[in-house]
């Protein structure tokens, strides 16, 4: 009889456990990111804690604003566009290029948009023409080639299409050893980010920013196509505009400067 009794218990308990309705929203949504060692935008310090200019901005929309938590990978830039379109990870920060458009999706307005300036390495023997160039086209009526990195969507579509002579490293710093060593005639990059490795590498006496701004690169946040938060990028947008407006990121920029 008191083995019943216990019987009955159990089974009011555990009916009463299933029809408890699990509270939305309890586990945080997830967005594994996968990034590359590009100062101030992402790096891993030496504690290895991911920082950077849209590491902050993703906090602050993302997590502290939606809700998501964020897993950030580094790895080469190469890698972390393939993660993406074979499911490995979920989103990147970039410029959402026609190719990267068939297997991610994006929003409206950039998060951030970044000036590129034309580099090139201390006494190049054709430097007054250089300081002619007003425009991409100006680099191949020239016959000058460009080194960029891995991965480099941008210069894939704005450069390397047009058939202007390309040089790739697969990492970012790299490029900077090239170009000192003169194995190309210049880096197309924005100088914020540009003169920490330069001066790092310790090459400030060997390459020289040029002050031409060449183009603009709108860089947005990438879902991979098929996961099931992509619909929350109109929000993400909004957030975004209003981070704009009331001087949020603006002052996230000023921390790196």
């Amino acid at each position: 009889m008191r083995m019943i009794i216990i019987s009955l218990v159990f089974i009011v308990f555990s009916s009463l456990v299933l029809m408890t309705p699990v509270k939305a929203g309890s586990i945080s949504p997830t967005f594994r990111i996968a990034y590359t060692e590009f100062y101030p935008f992402h790096w891993t310090d030496k504690t290895g804690k991911v920082k950077g200019i849209f590491h902050d901005i993703l906090t602050e929309s993302l997590e502290e604003r939606m809700g998501f938590s964020l897993i950030w990978t580094n790895y080469p830039w190469a890698r972390c566009q393939e993660n993406l379109i074979n499911g490995k990870d979920d989103a990147i920060i970039t410029v959402p290029t026609q190719e990267r458009q068939v297997y991610a999706e994006t929003h409206a307005h950039p998060i951030f948009i970044k000036p590129m300036n034309l580099f090139t390495y201390v006494n190049h023997p054709k430097l007054s023409q250089i300081m002619a160039v007003e425009k991409i086209n100006d680099l191949k009526k020239r016959g000058f080639s460009v080194i960029t990195y891995s991965g480099n969507g941008w210069h894939k579509k704005h450069i390397e299409s047009i058939g202007i002579k390309t040089y790739e490293s697969p990492y970012i710093e790299n490029i900077w050893y090239m170009l000192s060593g003169q194995r190309g005639d210049l880096i197309i990059e924005w100088p914020f980010a540009a003169f920490p490795d330069i001066h790092r590498l310790n090459l400030s006496g060997k390459v020289l920013d040029t002050g031409i701004i060449l183009s603009e690169m709108p860089f947005h946040f990438l879902i991979r196509k098929g996961h099931p938060r992509v619909s929350c990028l109109p929000e993400f947008d909004e957030i975004i505009q209003d981070m704009q407006a009331s001087g949020v990121i603006s002052t996230i920029l000023k921390q790196y400067k």
